[in-house]
Formats: structure tokens, C-alpha cells, sequence
């Protein structure tokens, strides 16, 4: 029996949990704790009030650590995350943190694997189609930015990931109202385009709202006020489904479509009203494909430990 820490680091939250995996690879869920990412100023102090925490399973006495980290990672071992105030380095993670054997991989890498697993079994289909096993998969998720990646089926058994920072590609304006719209956009953020994750995140639903009626609120109050008639809550499903298909088609991800992300956690309007599947599949040239591929939502906000766990588990066969 073996000891794996997982860890989701995100913009806002850091998620660590503790699993054990048996000698026929059984992966089993012990505890988890979910700390503020910025009331740490480094990764090393985060790994403080980790090891300070009620966790059962401290870091050193792990025999695998796998981090997922918002943000790109270079060689498994080195992360500068766009939403995180300090880098992420575990190259000299023995004498640094006390842990022998340690793994960075990017969140929605982590997200992708858990797409395969028990823990979204229980994720609710939005758009009509059917799974092909056989093909790739996509995984979106907005939070305090705009995560994806790909899970490919091997030939041989298993899956690789491939991850993305699509959330920083231009967002797609398709009218004459949603152009007035990134032009506000431009002169609120001083960027030189409008990116995906500036429209779909926490942050976009506050933008949107704030064009539409002039208030300017934080994310928590606008979704405790949204309605089904509410033009923020139609805007903000069109831009996601429209993301949603943008991915779907990049990848042709006829193994369906997965939604996770705290701001579909927490708002899962945003995803099963009627907006998001109508600009989901809405296409001059692509209806044969995306009426095909389903699309599900993941509300569970731990599925990405589940992902990094399993990420340990196969590091841990080639050990």
C-alpha cells in the first residue's frame, strides 16, 4: 500500500487530498483540505499551513506527490502560473519540502484524466450525443481563468493528456452588440485583445454584468440574483457554450465534452440553459459533428485531485 498527495492549486483555492493505492493499482480517497492559494506568499509556505493543517497524511510522509498548477509547466518540475503572485519549482523538492518524489502537472491535465473516472460518473449530460470511447475528450473549465486540455485513448490501454492555455487565445465576438462589448472589454482591462478567460470566469460574469446594467458587483452577488430571464445569465451561457464548441471542434472530441470549473460549480445555470446548447451547436458547417458529441457537467470542485491522483498511480507503475 502506498500514499499519494494530490494537489489542485488554483488561482484562488489550493485542494490537497490524501489517497492510498493498493499492490492492483485500486486508487482510495482518505481526506482532503482546501486552502486560500494567496494567504500564502510562496509555494513553500503553502506547503507550511499544509503540513499545520488537520491532514492526517503529511507531505514528507507520501511516497508520490502530484501537483496540478493553473498554469503552464515546464519539464514536470517548473510552473509560473498567470493567476498565482509566486512560481512553482520542485526540482529540489527532497531537500526543499522533504518530499523524495514529486510530479507538477497542469490542472486541466488533471481535470482530464478525471474525466475517466469514478468521480464524474455522476455528472450531468446538457447536450444530447454519445460517447465514442475510441476519441479524444476535451475538458473546459472556467474559474478564476479559463482551464482545457485533451485526453487521447492509447492504442495500447490507457490515456495520455494533452494540455492547453487556450484561455488566453482572442474570444470569438460574433454581433454588433457583443463588438460594443469587447471594445468596453479593451478599455476596462488595457489588454491588447480580449481574452477567452477575461469573458468566461468569475471575472467575466462581473464584466458582462456591469455592460449590460451599469453595476459594477463582484461575481458571489451577481449569481445569488441571477434568473432564467436574466440577460447577464443568457450572455454569459452563450459565451460558454461558444467556447465549449470552439474546443469540441479543435479536437474533434467525439469522447464528449466535459464542463468543470468552480464558476459552473457554483452557477450551473451558466451551462443547462437553453443559451449554452443552442451556441454550443450552432455551426454553418459543422452540424454532422457536434450534434454527435455530448456534452456533461462537472460540478464536483475535487475532481482534479481524483485526476492528479490517478496521474501518481501511473507514474507509480514505472517507478
Amino acid at each position: 500500500m502506498k500514499t499519494i498527495l494530490a494537489a489542485d492549486i488554483g488561482g484562488t483555492n489550493s485542494r490537497f487530498a490524501a489517497f492510498r493505492v493498493d499492490a492492483k493499482h485500486h486508487l482510495s480517497y482518505i481526506e482532503s483540505k482546501w486552502l486560500k492559494t494567496r494567504d500564502a506568499r510562496s509555494f513553500g509556505e503553502l506547503l507550511d499551513a499544509l503540513a499545520k493543517s488537520d491532514l492526517s497524511v503529511p507531505p514528507p510522509e507520501t511516497d508520490i506527490a502530484v501537483f496540478a498548477v493553473a498554469g503552464p509547466v515546464e519539464g514536470g518540475t517548473y510552473s509560473k502560473p498567470p493567476n498565482i503572485p509566486w512560481k512553482i519549482d520542485v526540482s529540489n523538492a527532497r531537500d526543499d519540502f522533504g518530499i523524495v518524489n514529486c510530479r507538477l502537472i497542469n490542472d486541466f491535465v488533471a481535470q482530464a484524466f478525471a474525466c475517466r473516472s469514478p468521480v464524474v460518473e455522476s455528472a450531468k449530460q446538457v447536450v444530447p450525443g454519445r460517447i465514442d470511447f475510441t476519441a479524444p475528450l476535451a475538458v473546459i473549465g472556467a474559474g478564476t481563468g479559463l482551464g482545457q486540455a485533451a485526453l487521447v485513448p492509447l492504442a495500447g490501454g490507457g490515456y495520455t493528456a494533452v494540455p492547453s492555455e487556450g484561455g488566453h487565445r482572442s474570444f470569438p465576438f460574433e454581433s454588433a452588440s457583443e463588438i460594443e462589448f469587447m471594445n468596453f472589454l479593451l478599455q476596462e482591462t488595457g489588454e491588447p485583445y480580449v481574452r477567452a478567460e477575461t469573458v468566461v470566469s468569475g471575472k467575466g460574469l462581473s464584466l458582462v454584468h456591469q455592460f449590460l446594467t451599469g453595476e459594477r458587483l463582484d461575481p458571489a452577488k451577481i449569481a445569488a440574483e441571477l434568473t432564467d430571464a436574466s440577460e447577464t445569465l443568457k450572455w454569459m451561457a452563450r459565451f460558454y457554450g461558444r467556447v465549449s464548441r470552439n474546443v469540441a471542434l479543435q479536437i474533434l472530441a467525439f469522447g464528449g465534452v466535459y464542463i468543470a470549473g468552480g464558476v459552473a460549480a457554483k452557477i450551473p445555470a451558466l451551462i443547462t440553459h437553453r443559451e449554452f446548447a443552442v451556441s454550443f451547436q450552432r455551426t454553418a458547417t459543422m452540424s454532422h459533428v457536434l450534434e454527435k458529441i455530448p456534452v456533461y457537467l462537472n460540478t464536483n470542485e475535487e475532481s482534479g485531485l481524483w485526476g492528479a491522483a490517478l496521474q501518481a498511480v501511473q507514474l507509480l507503475q514505472h517507478v
